[in-house]
Formats: structure tokens, C-alpha cells, sequence
């Protein structure tokens, strides 16, 4: 067939798709890449890979109308045509037009297919698309790579994007040849293996969220239980003694009262699953032994259920601002003005309330900031810059100060409250009560770990020693000589 090539004058082409120009295009070209397809995935392999400086030629089913669509130093051809120029190929169509590649059988025994299609579900077919790709095309050599990148990180680089690149394949040459061109892009390959692990990498584009569901429902869960809780005893509870109507709280004040304590509760969340994995390990005497499913998650989850706890405490903050604006507020002041000139109270000042308040704010502003300190070192291009030792220090001992502020801070709120029994309505504790129960718990268990006896095996244990291994040498030495008997000649 007749190929229409669309290699315009260099002078002429108004776009430069090389790093250093296209003068020096021919000095700097390495191979020719085929690409079959001419959507906007193929169009941005082409750019990249003419920006590396790469030969591309292109295979369209229509190559008139994809002329004026890829940049202007690659060629664009009838299918057969771009296969017989190259023996690496990049199938850029969709699994339901293989079909339409069965033509070009006997063009493409020997050479290399790229599979970078996606599915729109995951699992959507039984088998993966590479290697059902690989079964219409046995006498070629299929690697599955480049699905996990979207077009634009393709065009402007890997900078701003997710570096990594899946790449799988049961030919090792073929993989380490995609490999090699994955790192000349400015990509990090990653070797999957086999052609069997083109499934897994088809079905990771698809996730969404996924190490964000389980903490997203235990955090609305918290809040929803909380919320609940709150609006039986602040305005259920007045309502059915005293026909006392609160309703206005809803909106503002019983929110400002679920967010800390789901605040507390998830940050105390993310230590407690450590100190069960430390148990597990003192336990069984060894940190070889796997942790239970539930637990692995929990570990997994720690980022996540962080950043949801600062999320709670720092839309607490925002809210706290705003208790004063509100009408409610104001009218509540102006009455208490009027009482006490009713009453003839000329200073009203409490130095136990004062102290109190101040105490209170300071660790409140303390803890937030503390949260927003380990939040920022979350992100991967900070934690990226310090090293463990460092990313450690941050996230173990200034975590559990900022949850023992974050207590202080609680506790200086309930204050007395907590021994008074005109605040346990309906029999129920209030809910700085419940929200110290589980902070406790942790800090508790933090200092039980931290006793010499138990901080030394523990240590032991994570440097690789085993209860096992210790009887077993224990057992042994009965067996041996003493070293007194043995006369040294």
C-alpha cells in the first residue's frame, strides 16, 4: 500500500519536539517505534517517544485523517505498512479491535507487542487483554506495560505524574527491552514478572481509592455514632424533661461535638493497630511470623486514618471559630449581661474558668499543629526528603505527643464536668468521656512497652531474634562440653 509519510521541512514546522531541536534529529534518533492505533493515547506515545528521540511510525486503519492529528516528524501509514518498518510495536487499540490486527499474522511472527489497553471494569473478561492478545498472535512476543500512565503524563513528562511502569512478559529479553526503554523515557519500570501478572496490572488503573474505603466508612461510621449520640443527649434529652427546644444546635454545635472526638478516636486508630502488632511479636516471640489479615490493613490504613484525623480536627478548628458569630451566641451574652445587672453583679471574672479557657485554646492550637506537621510529612515528595530515622522520629514520638496534647486538651474541657451528675443524661457519660476511653488505651499500652524489660526483647525480636531459636540453642549447650573441662594445648 501506499504510505503517506507527513515529515514536513524542518524549517518550515512550526513545533519542536525534540529536547534539543530538530536539527540534530538524525544524530539523535536510536530506533523505530511502531505504534498501531491513532487515538490520544498513541498520539502522546508518539510525542514522547519522538521527544526521546525515537523514530515513530504510525499505523492507522485512515491515515489521510490522522495526518493533521500526530506531530509532524512521525509518519503515518496503512497498518502493514508501519509493521514492515519495525519489529517493536505498541498496540494503542481497544481489546474488542484485535480482531481487526488478524490480518497482519504473518507481518508481525517475531516481532514485539506492547498490549497498553485498559479495561473499563475490573475483571472485565476472564482472561487479560495481553494474553488474549498473545493467543491471537502465538509466533509474537507480548509484554504488557504502560497502562498505569494517562496520556498527559505521556506528553509532559513524568514530573507532576505517577512515575512507575508495570511492565510483565514471558519472554526476559522482551521485558528487559521495554524496561530499558521505560527508564530512556524518564519513567520507573517495574518487573510484574510472567504474562500472568497482566491482569493484576490492567485492574490497577481501576481502583479507586483503595486503601481509602476502609478508613473512609470507619470515620464515617465514628461520626454518624457520635453525631447520633450527641443529638439524644443535648437536644432529645432537654426536649423530654423540660420541653426545652435546642433544635438550633443541630446545624452547628452538635457537628462542632462529633468532630473532635472522631478527630481522637481515628488518631488513636492509627498507633493502637502498632502496639497489637508489638503484642503479636512479644507474643510469639518472633517478627517472622505473619500478622493477621485485619492487622496487615489496619498497618496499611495508619496514612490514611492520620490524614482523616486531621481532616476532623482542623474542620473543628473552623468550626470553633464560628460559635461566636452566631445569633444564638449573641443573644445568650446579651441575656447573661442582663442577669447579672439584674442581680447587681458588677465583675463577673472567674480565675479557675480563665485558666481553664486559656489552657484549653493553647493545647488545642498545640495538637492541631503537631497534626498538621505529621499531614505535611505524609505527602510522598516531603516524606521523600528525610530520611527513616527522621520520618520515624516524626511520625512515632511526636505522634504520640500530639495525642497526648490532643488528651490534655480534652481533659481540661470536661474539666469537673466529668464527676458531676447533672451531665450524665440518660445515664450516658458525656463525650469527651467516651472520647478519652480509647487515648488511654494507647497511651497506656505505649508506657507498658516502653519498661526496659519489655522495650529490650521487644528489640531483640525486631533485629531478628527468636524465642524458638533461643531454645533450641538453650537445649544444645546441654549437649556441649564446658568450657572450664576443655584443656587448651
Amino acid at each position: 500500500m501506499d504510505s503517506i509519510c507527513i515529515v514536513r521541512n524542518i524549517k518550515e514546522a512550526s513545533e519542536t519536539f525534540l529536547p534539543n531541536g530538530t536539527v540534530n534529529f538524525k544524530e539523535s534518533s536510536k530506533s523505530t517505534i511502531g505504534i498501531l492505533g491513532s487515538g490520544d493515547f498513541a498520539k502522546s506515545l508518539a510525542i514522547r517517544f519522538i521527544r526521546s528521540g525515537y523514530s515513530v511510525v504510525i499505523g492507522s486503519r485512515n491515515p489521510k485523517r490522522a495526518v493533521g492529528y500526530f506531530p509532524p516528524l512521525a509518519e503515518i501509514m496503512h497498518h502493514e505498512d508501519a509493521v514492515i518498518k519495525t519489529d517493536l510495536i505498541f498496540v494503542a487499540v481497544h481489546r474488542e479491535h484485535y480482531a481487526s490486527l488478524w490480518d497482519l499474522k504473518p507481518l508481525l511472527v517475531g516481532k514485539i507487542l506492547v498490549d497498553v489497553s485498559n479495561n473499563m471494569r475490573i475483571n472485565q473478561y476472564p482472561d487479560a487483554n495481553a494474553e488474549y492478545l498473545a493467543s491471537l498472535f502465538p509466533d509474537s512476543t507480548v509484554v504488557k506495560g504502560f497502562n498505569v500512565i494517562s496520556a498527559w503524563a505521556l506528553q509532559f513528562g513524568p514530573r507532576n505524574a505517577n512515575r512507575q511502569i508495570y511492565i510483565c512478559s514471558n519472554v526476559v529479553e522482551a521485558r528487559q527491552l521495554i524496561i530499558e526503554l521505560a527508564r530512556q523515557l524518564g519513567f520507573i519500570p517495574v518487573d510484574m514478572g510472567m504474562l500472568s501478572s497482566a491482569k493484576e496490572i490492567e485492574n490497577m488503573p481501576l481502583y479507586l481509592f483503595t486503601h481509602w474505603r476502609g478508613p473512609v466508612l470507619v470515620a464515617i461510621g465514628l461520626a454518624i455514632f457520635f453525631y447520633i449520640y450527641s443529638f439524644i443527649r443535648d437536644i432529645v434529652h432537654p426536649y423530654v424533661k423540660n420541653k426545652q427546644s435546642d433544635f438550633y444546635k443541630i446545624p452547628i454545635e452538635i457537628v462542632n461535638k462529633t468532630l473532635p472526638v472522631v478527630a481522637i478516636t481515628l488518631l488513636s486508630l492509627v498507633y493502637l493497630a502498632g502496639l497489637l502488632a508489638a503484642a503479636l511479636q512479644l507474643n510469639s516471640g518472633t517478627k517472622y511470623r505473619r500478622f493477621p489479615v485485619w492487622l496487615e490493613h489496619w498497618l496499611q490504613c495508619r496514612k490514611q486514618l492520620g490524614l482523616l484525623s486531621f481532616f476532623f480536627a482542623s474542620v473543628h478548628a473552623v468550626y470553633s471559630l464560628c460559635l461566636p458569630m452566631r445569633r444564638s451566641e449573641r443573644y445568650f451574652y446579651l441575656n447573661m449581661a442582663y442577669q447579672q445587672v439584674h442581680v447587681n453583679i458588677e465583675n463577673s471574672w472567674n480565675e479557675e474558668e480563665v485558666w481553664r479557657m486559656e489552657m484549653y485554646i493553647s493545647f488545642g492550637i498545640m495538637s492541631l499543629g503537631l497534626l498538621s506537621l505529621l499531614a505535611v510529612t505524609s505527602i510522598p515528595s516531603v516524606s521523600n526528603s528525610v530520611n527513616w530515622r527522621e520520618f520515624s522520629f516524626i511520625h512515632s514520638t511526636l505522634g504520640f505527643v500530639a495525642l497526648l496534647i490532643s488528651i490534655f486538651h480534652v481533659l481540661i474541657y470536661g474539666w469537673k464536668r466529668a464527676f458531676e451528675e447533672q451531665y450524665y443524661r440518660f445515664y450516658t457519660p458525656p463525650n469527651f468521656v467516651l472520647a478519652l476511653i480509647l487515648p488511654f488505651i494507647v497511651i497506656l499500652g505505649k508506657v507498658i512497652l516502653l519498661l526496659p524489660c519489655i522495650k529490650k526483647r521487644l528489640r531483640k525480636i525486631r533485629k531478628g531474634w527468636e524465642k524458638s531459636q533461643f531454645r533450641d540453642d538453650s537445649s544444645t549447650t546441654v549437649l556441649q562440653a564446658s568450657p572450664e573441662s576443655v584443656t587448651v594445648m
